[in-house]
């Protein structure tokens, strides 16, 4: 079991991605870092745009995401920011565009046989919700990058990449989904049960549909460093 975080960890801004290319273009940025591995995942500390981090990739899939939540928050960060790429699912979203999440949900549960809604782990909430200053920051970060659309709303996550006009479609309708991914909502999970406020920004890789195999490869490189600045951004907006 890893040590309690010292208390020179409070305050400290928690970022994770799923990816090593989700989270690489941050790490390279690092001022005064150095790692250290926690619950067998690799952290990389230091200072970034005048706030204290830890960065770490957790790993794709919601398993992984929950993990390395976990261990990030055994570390005593006050606040998480989780970036990367998803599917749009909402119609008005473009590849490029970005989503920041109001609040997150995982469609992939099914306990409905016994009488339980889509998506509701008995004994959870249906969806948990983002913090709303972390939101506002997020937000206002995205409208920085010139020549993409923004847009609030329910990031959905499962164990699945959606490339199915007909499942992006079903997620939109029974959900509200804006958009699909395969870790978000674990992340809001385990910081909902910590107690610790979080906001899950998404790149638009792909639109969820029959070309997602495609467009994924192709935009990939681009939508990492745009989450790159939204990241950066928000953190220049928390030190003024």
């Amino acid at each position: 079991m890893s040590k309690a975080a010292p208390e020179s960890a409070r305050g400290t801004i928690g970022i994770i991605g799923a990816m090593s290319q989700e989270t690489e273009l941050l790490c390279a940025e690092l001022q005064h870092s150095d790692e250290r591995e926690v619950m067998g995942f690799r952290f990389y500390a230091g200072q970034l745009d005048g706030q204290q981090v830890i960065v770490t990739q957790c790993g794709i899939g919601k398993v992984n995401a929950a993990m390395g939540t976990t261990a990030l928050l055994s570390q005593g960060v006050s606040r998480v920011i989780f970036t990367g790429v998803a599917g749009g699912v909402h119609p008005s979203l473009k590849v490029g565009d970005m989503v920041v999440s109001t609040d997150c949900l995982q469609h992939d549960v099914d306990v409905q046989a016994l009488g339980y809604a889509a998506g509701l782990i008995p004994g959870e909430a249906l969806s948990w919700p983002a913090d709303g200053e972390l939101r506002k920051l997020a937000v206002q970060a995205a409208r920085t990058v010139e020549g993409v659309g923004v847009l609030e709303g329910r990031v959905v996550s499962g164990d699945q990449f959606i490339a199915s006009p007909q499942k992006a479609e079903w997620l939109r309708t029974t959900f509200g989904a804006v958009c699909a991914e395969m870790e978000g909502a674990a992340v809001a999970q385990v910081c909902a049960r910590w107690n610790v406020p979080f906001v899950v920004i998404r790149s638009m890789s792909d639109t969820a549909d029959h070309t997602a195999n495609v467009d994924y490869s192709s935009f990939m490189p681009v939508v990492a460093r745009r989450a790159k600045q939204v990241v950066r951004e928000m953190l220049r907006g928390m030190a003024r």
